[in-house]
């Protein structure tokens, strides 16, 4: 992969998140080689940028000078950030821009600029300060000592956070304890596995595929890099000085699919599901999703037969409950289950060729199921509970390989 010279921005790598064992050639750059390739990934830090160049260059140009490389990746960002990015790099020599249009989130930015980077030793730091660059040495230190990844930490002797609320501190300790449980090999190596600034050797994740969601990317590092040793340093997290805070509700609900989805592409269960050629993460958020048509087939049953409200005659209210929970099943399944088929067909008419098929594989599970309870109950278990689950266990399997076969995949792509 070849890439533009430092005097225009970046070329944007494209394909999997993968990073290769050699640097991309770069056209018009010096001899010399990188050791250090620091990504700081920004989305309107126009007001910070500035600062974080000229205070990460003044510290790497005296310890090693002419060896290292910062590169901004930019998401767009409406206050032309990547634009006064791209302004500063006459003065520092060092500074590479990439300005990303098509792509957004803080994990997938630091990869592409990973992919595009040409030292040996890859990291990434914050772009609004935050992040203390003078402890970056400390990390850099680590690494040269022997350690494959080096991670800063608020946990540690000589970390901790500046002004944070009770909630936000709750909410901190609360999604490590929730990632202590759910990907315990994983959380258990770090103190800090929430740190978003840390160096790691490029051969400790070279090859690996990286499949990250929200803001994370250490998890995704630790959980399908090669790393063996591992070192600590602790930091103060300051207090942003300009710009805004990107910290949302969003990105606590993404840190819990990433834990999921991480617990179940490693470890044993990863194994399981490549051995047997069956994509055991996607199904059970498709099982998630229909246990959430459950709830929306019985509320909306109340709501229509229920003698205090519509009372309405039992079969056309289940008729239409059933079709809405269809719907909602749909609906979810499109935009989380199958989001990576459905975000390639998003034409009007590929998705109404989806819910059909959707529906009428359903409408045959349902049948399936009466079919298999009835001969569960009549000549196996005399038992219509258990006859029941294992009838609903069934069906459940056939709609889902039945739609992941047929509903969802690649037909129609312009």
């Amino acid at each position: 992969m070849k890439i533009n010279s430092s005097n225009s921005l970046l070329t944007v790598p494209t394909g999997p998140l993968k990073i290769s064992d050699l640097p991309p050639k770069r056209v018009g750059t010096s001899s010399k080689s990188t050791h250090l390739s620091l990504i700081i990934p920004t989305y309107k830090e126009r007001d910070n940028i500035n600062n974080v160049v000229r205070i990460l260059s003044q510290l790497l140009d005296e310890s090693i000078p002419g060896h290292y490389e910062l590169i901004v990746v930019d998401d767009d960002s409406p206050d032309r950030t990547w634009e006064i990015a791209q302004s500063l790099t006459a003065k520092y020599p060092q500074l590479r821009v990439m300005r990303r249009q098509r792509e957004r989130g803080l994990s997938s930015a630091v990869i592409r600029g990973w992919q595009a980077a040409s030292g040996s030793v890859l990291g990434v730091i914050d772009g609004d300060l935050q992040h203390p660059p003078e402890v970056l040495m400390q990390l850099l230190r680590s690494v040269e000592e022997g350690a494959d990844l080096a991670v800063a930490s608020r946990h540690l002797d000589g970390g901790g956070v500046s002004r944070w609320s009770i909630v936000r501190r709750f909410l901190s300790r609360g999604a490590q304890m929730l990632g202590l449980v759910i990907l315990p090999g994983v959380l258990g190596r770090v103190s800090d596995p929430m740190s978003g600034y840390f160096l790691v050797r490029r051969s400790a994740i070279a090859g690996a595929t990286l499949n990250p969601v929200g803001y994370k990317i250490l998890l995704e590092v630790i959980g399908r890099g090669k790393v063996d040793q591992l070192a600590e340093v602790g930091y103060v997290f300051c207090e942003r000085k300009r710009g805004e805070s990107k910290v949302t509700w969003k990105q606590y609900i993404d840190y819990i699919h990433h834990l999921v989805r991480l617990r179940l592409s490693t470890g044993r269960v990863g194994r399981l599901s490549k051995k047997v050629n069956f994509p055991i993460g996607r199904f059970l958020r498709f099982g998630l999703v229909g246990f959430s048509g459950v709830f929306v087939d019985m509320a909306v049953l109340y709501l229509l037969s229920d003698p205090s409200t519509l009372a309405w005659l039992l079969i056309p209210s289940k008729i239409i409950a059933g079709e809405i929970a269809i719907l909602n099943n749909f609906f979810w399944n499109d935009a989380w289950t199958f989001a990576d088929v459905s975000t390639r067909q998003q034409e009007w008419h590929q998705r109404l060729k989806r819910f059909l098929k959707f529906n009428a594989i359903c409408l045959a599970g349902l049948l399936l199921n009466v079919l298999i309870l009835n001969l569960v109950f009549n000549f196996i278990i005399p038992n219509r509970y258990i006859a029941n689950l294992i009838a609903i266990a069934i069906a459940t399997i056939w709609n889902f390989w039945m739609n992941f076969k047929l509903s969802w995949r690649v037909t129609d792509v312009k």
